[in-house]
């Protein structure tokens, strides 16, 4: 049975601040960092989760942790981001309504890695399948890419994003991903050209000379050496933990996985060149002789090298750097720049060439990554953008930063206030205004088309005339004097006059999370951004094909005078649709907290904490929520987890869970007041009363489990007791057995043992009248056998002396006929004597020579006619065949011996003649040299499946043993080897030649009795064919056979005989197949 828990069960702290008591900054950052000590890193309001930046990994977002908050109740495990994710995920796939998920936060807090977090869910819990793998691996590989371009190591992160990112990713009606969206806010181009102190410029160009090969460097005309780069600072070029080469490895690899073409990362990685070439470029002041000054560039080979990556005319770029024509009409005037007005233009054309190359990386991932199809889509959006942002010198950046977290601050409270009107309209509780601060004020301020600071400063850029940052600032004083949030030195109506924490050249903003000193220097100049006209014009030329894309305002066909947008113009209009976007979507929120500044675990710092809590309005989020009921649970749950508490509706109500709960509440005795019944919930106003239920409970949940024990221990005893029962009826019945068939065997062993003695007795009895019986009858023949005897001898002595007498007579005639011959052969033998030794010599010699050839050799010169007519072509070729395969295995494969006296055969199966190879045979159009079965050998799992090997003169042939049908025909000139082991094994690899039709599927290997006939029969034809090379034989015992796309190692091992004398093939890994060769004994 399953186990349901709570996010009320074991608590440590409060896991919804919803439910604190009592409610006050103090309390609020206690119990953070009670939690936060208890690595417990999440924490609710309501639905908002608040994330701790722990600067160490947990191990909280394992596979198992995905499974365990799959499918459950938000509320119903303890808080994490991934109930969030699945909560939202669930609703998009359930209840088709579209989602965001608005990711905030400072620096260092872990925006990114908490996005990560979501995208890496969702793309757990979706559906499975080819192209859906596809589409979650290309949305997850973007994520480096842009980290590469748009992030950088700053004094509060070493991986900080320098952007605002929003995607949207698309859904089908299964859930499944098709697809997304990125749109990107704000990249913070000007720190492309200068890095503040302890800071790096993006990622990209550390990765890029890090871990570029040698080769690309060249072509790029790069160096390794940051120092040679004016644009890169060196104080913190190096960064524990990160290594740029592997992570330049990684970029590269995402950006093939996402679509990116060769030729388009190449051209990326010209302009990332090109960027780090314009910083060292400088220029020398010159005086014209009418008293004008005007720049020359120092040194040209930077210039040279950077025109050469581009593509353009260096006289053209040079001008550019040294003039500028302004257009009005019908005119064109130029002018010349200053040393000053010519690094100003550099660095313009740097920022805006990266600016332009990020937004173009952002629009060439979504092509990729959109959705292919054109039906409706459910849309999940996340969004990571930067948090409120208060230093110490706070510019035009940090101004729009804020602008921008003011207007979520203002969506964030209108959509939780309308989602908790929304859910008291639909379960029947009557609604009551809440009071808040409604930041719209602070946003009209600066957002105002008449008079707002925004619209002010494009008025005072547009304005003929000199233009300065003070003259803006005369301005805002003019208009903003009397608003209640806006302060200034010189504003008229200012109470802080004599206020010295606010200088001359600054302004303050009361934004709804403190106040915040703006001062105005560059105000102006980074509102307009400009890029001189002639510099694009200079970059149209160009014949880079990505450059052209990026500066289309350069064509002279296309000459537009009005001024360009300004940033901020930009920026609103960007945040305008944000905001309209997000209002059509159910928001999720993610706060994020960095606990302190030195990026270390379990260091909470407080005062850092509280201003973050500050300034995400963190207690305001908690008033909102409370300021109706803090806490709500539907009928079910509510009455399951206390429905202990009532006799009641202990343990079952039979009735409906509303009347259950109505009941348990009576009894109770909970004051009507600080409950509501809604259609499908219960409503709780106060804490105090949750936790009231909650320590009844616990007490309930003892007094519970007291009874439980004692019923237990009781149903316990009397089960051993009733078993101990049983074990003793069952022993005693056991022994008593025993006990009867152990005096049945010793009466039984008594019994035995009498009537062998009684029988044992008779038996001698009887043996000794028969002993007495045979004595007397072997007396009588003992004296008739000694009187035979005597006569016997007698005879014998007798036939003796007789056969004597005729012996001697026969002697003495041998003699004499003996003497008459030796007579008669001494006369014949001296006549003769010379001629016939040396004939008998003559023939003796010639005999012994001709008996040893005819033992040593079988084609002795006595049998060679013999022997000719007997060796055939066909043996001839037996023994040739016998001769190379001596040549190919002798003394390096151990089964070749056994070999040496077995006969190649060939044709094993008859093929020719057995009727159930006829359709197998009428497929074969050549001579089958050999036929066999062979084993072939499954890479999955090392097992061998029969299959008939055929050998011709131009293929191999592998078909199924049973049916005959042709599952392989390989040519033979696709087989470039064959690879076999030193071993008593039969195991053989062929391999085919890369790129040919035949090695689709990969090598073959297989296994066969007859492996020495196979592999000769081979070399034999491959050695024969003059079209193509001889078939080369790798006798080891460990080769790679190639497996489709895989290479796997095929390696063999000897293994006891006491193992079995069979070999084995096993499966030890996707790479590996290991074969077990019994020793010999």
């Amino acid at each position: 049975m399953e186990v349901k828990t709570s996010l009320l069960d074991n608590m440590i702290g409060v896991g919804d601040m919803v439910l604190l008591e009592p409610l006050s900054e103090d309390s609020f950052l206690g119990n953070l960092k009670k939690r936060f000590d208890h690595s417990e890193i999440y924490t609710y309001i309501g639905s908002v989760v608040i994330s701790m930046n722990p600067y160490r990994s947990l191990p909280i977002y394992t596979p198992e942790k995905v499974e365990e908050y799959r499918n459950r109740n938000f509320y119903e495990l303890s808080p994490h981001i991934y109930a969030l994710a699945d909560e939202a995920y669930r609703s998009l796939r359930d209840q088709d309504k579209d989602q965001c998920i608005l990711i905030t936060g400072e620096s260092g807090a872990g925006k990114t890695e908490a996005s990560k977090l979501v995208m890496s869910y969702v793309a757990a819990v979706c559906g499975k399948g080819h192209e859906v793998n596809k589409v979650k691996e290309q949305l997850l590989q973007s994520n480096p890419v842009l980290e590469a371009f748009g992030n950088a190591k700053t004094v509060r992160n070493d991986n900080s994003s320098r952007f605002g990112k929003y995607m949207d990713i698309e859904f089908d009606f299964k859930g499944d991903p098709l697809g997304g969206v990125i749109s990107n806010y704000l990249l913070e181009k000007s720190r492309v050209v200068k890095q503040p102190r302890g800071e790096r410029n993006f990622h990209v160009f550390y990765q890029l000379l890090s871990g570029a090969s040698d080769d690309t460097l060249r072509k790029l005309k790069l160096d390794r050496d940051f120092s040679k780069y004016n644009y890169l600072s060196l104080d913190s070029a190096a960064v524990s933990g990160l290594d740029d080469a592997a992570n330049f490895r990684t970029v590269r690899n995402a950006m093939q996985i996402v679509g990116f073409m060769e030729d388009e990362v190449q051209s990326v990685l010209e302009l990332v060149a090109a960027v780090l070439k314009l910083g060292n470029i400088e220029f020398k002041p010159e005086s014209r002789c009418n008293g004008t000054d005007e720049s020359r560039v120092k040194d040209k080979n930077d210039l040279k090298e950077m025109c050469e990556l581009l593509g353009i005319e260096q006289s053209v770029l040079e001008r550019a750097f040294s003039y500028r024509t302004v257009e009005a009409k019908m005119e064109k005037v130029s002018t010349t720049l200053n040393v000053a007005q010519a690094y100003y233009a550099r660095d313009a054309l740097a920022k805006n060439l990266y600016s332009r190359l990020f937004s173009w990386l952002v629009t060439r991932i979504n092509e990729s990554i959109q959705a292919q199809t054109k039906a409706r889509h459910k849309v999940m959006g996340v969004l990571d953008i930067y948090g409120f942002e208060i230093f110490e010198d706070n510019s035009f950046e940090q101004f729009i930063i804020n602008y921008c977290n003011e207007k979520l601050q203002q969506i964030f409270i209108e959509l939780t206030l309308r989602e908790e009107q929304e859910e008291y309209v639909r379960e029947g509780i009557e609604w009551t205004n809440i009071e808040y601060f409604n930041n719209a004020i602070i946003c009209d301020l600066i957002e105002n088309n008449q008079n707002g600071i925004l619209a002010m400063l494009d008025e005072e850029c547009l304005r003929p005339g000199t233009v300065t940052d003070e003259t803006f600032l005369d301005k805002l004083n003019t208009i903003c004097a009397d608003h209640q949030h806006f302060e200034s030195r010189l504003n008229k109506n200012s109470k802080f006059l004599n206020d010295h924490s606010l200088p001359h050249n600054c302004f303050r903003i009361q934004h709804y999370a403190g106040k915040v000193l703006y001062r105005v220097e560059g105000f102006v100049d980074k509102n307009n951004d400009l890029l001189y006209r002639d510099l694009s014009q200079a970059m149209y030329k160009a014949n880079h094909s990505l450059i052209k894309q990026l500066f289309p305002e350069g064509n002279p066909a296309k000459v537009n005078l009005k001024r360009p947008l300004t940033a901020g113009f930009q920026f609103r209009a960007s945040v305008g649709t944000l905001m309209r976007n997000l209002q059509t979507k159910n928001p999720n929120y993610i706060r994020c907290i960095k606990p302190n500044d030195k990026k270390a675990s379990h260091i909470f710092t407080d005062s850092l904490v509280r201003h973050q809590v500050r300034y995400l309005g963190l207690m305001e989020n908690v008033r909102v929520r409370r300021a109706g009921y803090a806490f709500r649970q539907p009928y079910e749950p509510c009455l399951e987890r206390y429905k202990m508490l009532c006799k009641r509706t202990w343990p079952h109500w039979k009735g409906p869970a509303r009347e259950g709960v109505e009941v348990l509440m009576a009894d109770l005795q909970i004051p009507t007041e600080e409950i509501s019944y809604g259609r499908s919930k219960i409503f709780i106003r106060n804490p105090r009363t949750l936790f009231f239920l909650e320590e009844k409970r616990k007490q309930c949940l003892q007094d519970l489990a007291t009874l439980i024990q004692k019923i237990y221990r009781g149903w316990k005893c009397r089960t051993h007791f009733l078993l101990m029962k049983k074990s003793q009826i069952v022993v005693a019945a056991w022994y008593r057995r025993y006990a009867q068939q152990k005096k049945y065997r010793n009466i039984k062993s008594a019994t035995t043992m009498v009537q062998s003695y009684t029988r044992g007795w008779q038996a001698r009895k009887l043996l000794r009248e028969l002993k007495h019986q045979k004595r007397c009858e072997e007396a009588v023949t003992t004296i008739a056998a000694f009187w035979h005897g005597t006569q016997a001898r007698r005879e014998l002595r007798r036939l003796k002396e007789e056969a004597r007498r005729k012996h001697a007579v026969a002697l003495i005639w041998a003699y004499w006929q003996g003497l008459k011959v030796r007579r008669e052969y001494r006369k014949f033998f001296r006549a003769n004597a010379g001629k016939k030794i040396y004939d008998f010599t003559i023939q003796r010699i010639v005999k012994t020579k001709d008996d040893f050839l005819v033992s040593c050799l079988p084609w002795s010169v006595t049998k060679t006619d013999h022997i000719q007519d007997q060796f055939t072509e066909e043996k001839k070729a037996v023994y040739e065949e016998k001769l190379e395969a001596s040549e190919i295995f002798k003394d390096k494969k151990a089964l070749y011996p056994n070999s040496v006296s077995q006969p190649f055969k060939g044709d094993y199966l008859e093929i020719s003649k057995n009727p159930k190879y006829q359709k197998l045979n009428s497929a074969v159009d050549e001579k089958v040299l050999l036929a066999d079965v062979v084993n072939k050998i499954n890479r999955a799992n090392g097992k061998g499946t029969p299959r008939i090997f055929l050998l011709t003169k131009k293929n191999f042939v592998l078909a199924d043993q049973k049916t005959g049908q042709v599952k392989a025909s390989i040519p033979l000139p696709d087989v470039t080897s064959v690879s076999v082991s030193t071993q008593k094994d039969g195991f053989f690899a062929l391999k085919l030649k890369e790129g040919s039709a035949s090695a689709v599927k990969g090598d073959f290997l297989l296994s066969s009795e007859h492996l020495i006939e196979i592999i000769t029969k081979l070399h034999r034809i491959g050695a024969t064919a003059a079209d193509r090379e001889k078939l080369k034989v790798d006798i080891s015992d460990e080769f790679l056979v190639q497996f489709k796309q895989d290479k796997v190692c095929v390696k063999f091992i000897q293994s006891s005989p006491k193992n079995g004398n069979s070999i084995s093939c096993k499966r030890k890994n996707n790479r590996l197949l290991e074969v077990s060769v019994p020793t010999s004994p």
